[in-house]
């Protein structure tokens, strides 16, 4: 039941919301955003993403003070979204309408993690992880379920109905599809832990085949079961911390849902960095290309260096946006990029971890831009995976002030 303490508090923070959404700002980056994604060599949108906001609460301004467990998931989004606007936004969107992700279940493969962590700070979520081999037979493997999905409408019904009158009319709410992350060694690795993985793809390569084609299957049959169920979502603002407005892609059906075909694709191997790139096309992306070739564009890549395989992501038919880690060697990505796909550019967060320097990030930032000029390379730059700021909220500021600056004596 909604209460009159509750409303107060999401009220007063959505008209701050709505003034933020109407900046003109917002409609220049939109834009950005469009034009780079279709590749138009334009400025390159900044973002700041994966923050550790137990280290940000200032002033106490992610204080949460609602009771209703939605309101207090409105009131923590609303907040957050106003620290970044305040402190460092960089060339962050705020959109006029509050979204509500549709609601589903989805019943797992049986697989259980097996995992011994280590923690330095217990507030934060990044801890160190040795992971138990839960599945290093045939017997194992083949023991795993297809998983099921369940959609909820009458959950969404019940989220936007009460959304609606928290809001009061400030903002439009609409339900929301999901987008895809496909990430399947991300999950294996978990499973086994790394080291088991690297040695059986030299030992064990038709057990790891069998592995890699299971998973894919799980994958593929769960987002099919979502597109039946209307779930899926066509033209998203952020596919895991990428911007994603795209011209060529039509807006999200609320009632219905997106097709696969309209969706993004953001797929990743992070751990095959390790090994060559015969083997990347081998164990990951001859089956990443079953999954591709059923979305729309594919964003491929996250932390791990992708400058000695991007002749194999040019045979994605799809492809559209290249990861560039901060361990890969950005002008040959440029250069092997050009104008054919978006370079999305991870800069190194290590530089926000302790006392910021001002002279590095330029450097870094100025390497990137150099590089993507000369070959008329489509980018973006996106901040994330920051485990830490040393509770300094000022290293943030300072990265982002100096990233502006960088780019503004090239724009």
């Amino acid at each position: 039941m909604v209460t009159k303490k509750d409303k107060t508090i999401i009220r007063e923070l959505a008209e701050r919301y709505k003034q933020m959404a109407e900046d003109p700002k917002c409609l220049e980056r939109a834009q950005r955003i469009r034009k780079t994604n279709s590749l138009d060599p334009v400025r390159p949108i900044v973002w700041i993403e994966e923050l550790p906001w137990h280290e940000l609460n200032i002033d106490g301004a992610l204080d949460l003070h609602c009771e209703m467990p939605l309101a207090r998931d409105m009131e923590l989004f609303f907040r957050k979204t106003q620290l970044k606007w305040k402190y460092f936004q960089a060339d962050m969107v705020v959109e006029d309408v509050f979204y509500i992700q549709k609601a589903c279940e989805t019943s797992g493969t049986g697989a259980v993690v097996s995992e011994e962590t280590v923690a330095i700070d217990s507030a934060n979520h990044i801890i160190s992880h040795h992971y138990n081999d839960v599945l290093d037979t045939e017997e194992k493997l083949y023991a795993l379920k297809p998983p099921v999905v369940t959609a909820n409408p009458e959950q969404d019904r019940r989220n936007v109905e009460t959304a609606g009158e928290l809001l009061d009319g400030i903002l439009p709410v609409k339900l929301r599809g999901h987008p895809i992350y496909h990430a399947p060694w991300d999950v294996i690795s978990r499973l086994r832990g790394v080291e088991p993985i690297l040695i059986d793809l030299a030992d064990r390569p038709e057990f790891m085949h069998k592995t890699i084609a299971l998973f894919t299957d799980f994958y593929i049959s769960r987002w099919k079961q979502m597109e039946a169920a209307g779930l899926m979502e066509s033209n998203l603002l952020d596919v895991h911390c990428t911007p994603a407005y795209c011209d060529d892609l039509p807006e999200g059906d609320q009632q219905n849902g997106s097709k696969l075909k309209d969706v993004w694709f953001r797929g990743t191997a992070q751990l095959f960095g390790s090994i060559s790139p015969q083997m990347h096309e081998e164990f990951d992306l001859q089956y990443m290309k079953r999954a591709m070739e059923l979305c729309g564009p594919v964003y491929y890549g996250c932390c791990e260096a992708l400058d000695t395989r991007i002749d194999l992501l040019k045979k994605i038919p799809n492809m559209r946006k290249i990861g560039a880690s901060t361990w890969a060697d950005v002008r040959s990505c440029a250069e092997q990029i050009a104008g054919n796909y978006v370079l999305s550019q991870k800069p190194n967060p290590a530089f926000v971890a302790g006392q910021a320097d001002e002279h590095v990030i330029g450097n870094e930032t100025a390497k990137t831009v150099e590089a993507c000029l000369k070959y008329r390379c489509p980018y973006d730059i996106v901040l994330k995976d920051i485990s830490t700021v040393s509770y300094n909220i000022n290293n943030l500021v300072t990265w982002n002030k100096v990233v502006q600056q960088t780019l503004d004596r090239y724009y």
